[in-house]
């Protein structure tokens, strides 16, 4: 019995050997099958992650005249009427009544010198003047009186009374006095001169602008000797700078090889470092007749036809030599990209965006050509980066690298 219940225990080989080898069959498919899942997932992450290396470029504002622009030149605005302005006379500094930035008129008083001497001169000459007056007045008297008395004596020597002696005295006496009116208005015209002298000497003592303009620089302050020929160790031979700013215009080199691409009444465009916001119309003035052999360029003086308060003197400026004027409408910049940007997709124009490391396929409304770029009317904004290619690997939110990265 015992043996027999062992025997029973026995597993039947045979019967269960061929499930055995089923069950391992269907479980290595399975694994095989996860497997090319989890591979085909991670190539596909791998490719999706790749960036595409791009060149890249910018949305620029560019303005209709740049794409009519013959030359460009550099230099600095300068102001053609400048004056160092000073006193004839040498003296203490008593008054200064400007400073920098001060706008002042023709003949308005800047300054003023200590004077109580030129004063005096100038009150002595007017009390000679008076006095010669009043030598004058008293000579016009006595030749009033010489007058009637010689008339008299005419009359009495004609009647035989008084003797020819007392005729020749009274004529004498008249002839005097007509000298001594003489003398007086001689006189006069001394002390005028003379108080016109004293005057001119305080009046130089009083410093005064020369034109319309606007103070550069203050030279001196109040204390200090001022003299015009400066020959003092601290005296200052200018009290301050004033330029016109109405004769402002820009002083630029052009290249001796292109002298020929410019001419007087050229229509030009200028632009400021100061002020990149803003574009100024121009015209050729000058052409300065000599070169400069060191540099290989002639100055040329151009003229602005636009004031404005925010030009300065010896602001950086760059010169635009124009084929024609700026036409109305002109004179504001556009949105402008290069046309290898855009790509037709799905029949319309885009671009891609550089975003971070993703660009964004971006449809766009395209205008006019602008010299060697196409006008943007809706889409981008200026200063936006945008893909020029390789175009054809980019799709929408692709990932991308550029060369700076």
């Amino acid at each position: 019995m015992a043996q027999e219940d062992l025997n029973r225990l026995t597993i039947d080989k045979e019967r269960y050997a061929p499930a055995a080898r089923g069950g391992r069959s269907k479980r290595f498919w399975v694994i095989l099958c996860l497997a090319i899942l989890l591979c085909t997932g991670i190539a596909w992450r791998l490719i999706a992650s790749r960036s595409v290396q791009v060149e890249v470029a910018t949305v620029s504002l560019v303005y209709p005249s740049q794409t009519f622009s013959l030359l460009n030149a550099s230099g600095y605005v300068v102001a053609q009427r400048k004056s160092a302005v000073s006193s004839k006379a040498t003296g203490r500094l008593e008054w200064l009544g400007v400073e920098e930035g001060s706008v002042v008129r023709q003949g308005q008083l800047l300054a003023r010198l200590e004077n109580r001497d030129s004063a005096a001169s100038r009150d002595q000459a007017q009390a000679n003047v008076a006095l010669s007056r009043d030598q004058l007045e008293q000579a016009q008297v006595e030749q009033k009186d010489a007058a009637r008395a010689l008339s008299r004596s005419k009359q009495l020597i004609s009647d035989g009374i008084i003797a020819q002696a007392d005729y020749d005295t009274a004529e004498a006496r008249y002839r005097r006095a007509v000298a001594a009116v003489a003398g007086a208005q001689a006189g006069i015209r001394g002390a005028q001169a003379g108080l016109a002298g004293a005057a001119a000497a305080l009046d130089y003592t009083l410093i005064r602008a020369p034109f319309d303009g606007v103070v550069l620089t203050k030279n001196a302050d109040v204390g200090d000797i001022v003299s015009p020929l400066a020959a003092a160790a601290n005296a200052k031979a200018a009290v301050v700078t004033l330029a016109d700013m109405g004769s402002l215009q820009v002083e630029a080199d052009v290249s001796e090889a292109n002298i020929g691409k410019v001419r007087v009444g050229q229509p030009c465009e200028i632009l400021l470092d100061a002020l990149p916001e803003a574009r100024f119309r121009g015209v050729l003035h000058t052409i300065v007749p000599t070169a400069d052999r060191s540099k290989g360029s002639v100055m040329v003086k151009v003229r602005f036809l636009d004031k404005d308060p925010r030009l300065l003197p010896e602001m950086s400026a760059k010169v635009a030599f124009l084929e024609r004027e700026v036409r109305p409408g002109e004179g504001k910049p556009r949105v402008a990209l290069p046309p290898a940007a855009v790509v037709k997709r799905d029949g319309r124009d885009v671009v891609f965006v550089v975003t971070g490391d993703k660009v964004v396929q971006t449809p766009v409304t395209l205008g006019g050509k602008l010299g060697d770029m196409v006008e943007v009317a809706s889409g981008v904004k200026a200063g936006e980066r945008i893909a020029v290619k390789p175009l054809d690997k980019l799709r929408d939110r692709s990932r991308v690298k550029t060369a700076e990265k």
